[in-house]
């Protein structure tokens, strides 16, 4: 009977030892990280202000830090200063082509000739009964007739002035100085853009994590000056071994669990790779399978209670 007892009890130690009689795994080793947001102005400027300490909870909308404004402010006025040029070129343009004053002298002219004309007509019909009754000569009424003709062709280059006086520009020439203006105005708007970039607020909710440069100090174009955490970018990454994979599913529900800390936190699946964390060998066994591990990452329904970092402990659902 002993014997019999002794095989089953190595033939028990044995199956366990291959796994048959294994505990499935629920608890895997993982830690907090968070997608920081670093905020930097897009153009390189002295920290003028800095209204942000490391720690601080923001809202979106919140005023984080200014950098000096000096050269976006030159744009802006240079660009007004353009915009204005190109629009007097336009009314310029779009009103007559001689000034008030030089078509003053353009009338008075023409009442001179207007006069002339006058005087012409009166002449003509003066002379004209003199040569019909021979107390004057043909060559008179002639000669009346001349000047009549010279004042009146005086007379009509004069209006002929004034009307081209008061045209506006040809339509292309208008149509260009408006070109003109709308590019001036689409200038100054980008010069109005930059300026207003160099104070710089904040897009989301969230902690500032890190303040990388302080008041009075020169920022680098393209480099942060303060970094931000929103509460949607904390996540809990862990991995598993492939014989659990069945078991995880996006949006998920998993347990996490941290030392000292608040328990029954619970986090969903967010991200499930698609590839083993190691080189797999060629041949497999079943040892070598244990070792496949995935990565898994799952957003707390809690981030305020984590903290990147922070070593976990997450447990799937049953």
């Amino acid at each position: 009977m002993i014997p019999v007892l002794g095989r089953a009890l190595a033939c028990s130690l044995v199956l366990f030892a291959l796994g048959g009689c294994k505990p499935a795994q629920r608890g895997y080793q993982g830690w907090v990280e968070g997608d920081f947001m670093f905020i930097g102005p897009e153009d390189s400027g002295r920290v003028t202000e800095l209204a942000v300490s490391e720690g601080r909870q923001v809202k979106a909308g919140d005023f984080l830090f200014a950098v000096d404004s000096a050269v976006q402010t030159a744009e802006v006025e240079a660009a007004k200063a353009a915009l204005d040029q190109a629009r007097a070129r336009l009314s310029r343009i779009e009103a007559s082509q001689q000034r008030p004053e030089e078509i003053a002298v353009l009338e008075a002219s023409r009442n001179q000739a207007r006069a002339a004309v006058e005087f012409s007509t009166s002449e003509i019909a003066r002379v004209r009964p003199l040569v019909e009754k021979g107390v004057s000569t043909r060559q008179q009424l002639d000669q009346a007739q001349a000047n009549y003709d010279r004042d009146r062709a005086l007379l009509d280059n004069i209006d002929r002035q004034i009307e081209v006086a008061r045209l506006s520009g040809r339509r292309e020439d208008i149509d260009a100085a408006r070109y003109a203006v709308d590019g001036a105005q689409a200038a100054l708007s980008n010069a109005q853009a930059r300026q207003a970039r160099t104070r710089i607020f904040a897009r989301v909710d969230g902690r500032i994590e890190e303040v990388y440069y302080r008041q009075g100090e020169v920022a680098p174009q393209g480099r942060p000056v303060v970094s931000l955490l929103p509460p949607e970018n904390v996540k809990v990454r862990f991995f598993v071994p492939q014989a659990a994979l069945p078991r995880i599913s996006i949006d998920g529900a998993v347990s996490v669990s941290c030392d000292g800390w608040v328990a029954g936190l619970t986090a969903r699946v967010s991200f499930i790779s698609q590839q083993a964390e190691f080189t797999p060998p060629v041949i497999y066994s079943l040892e070598e399978r244990q070792k496949l591990v995935y990565k898994i990452e799952a957003r707390p329904d809690q981030p305020q209670q984590l903290r990147v970092g922070q070593p976990v402990t997450v447990e799937l659902a049953p």
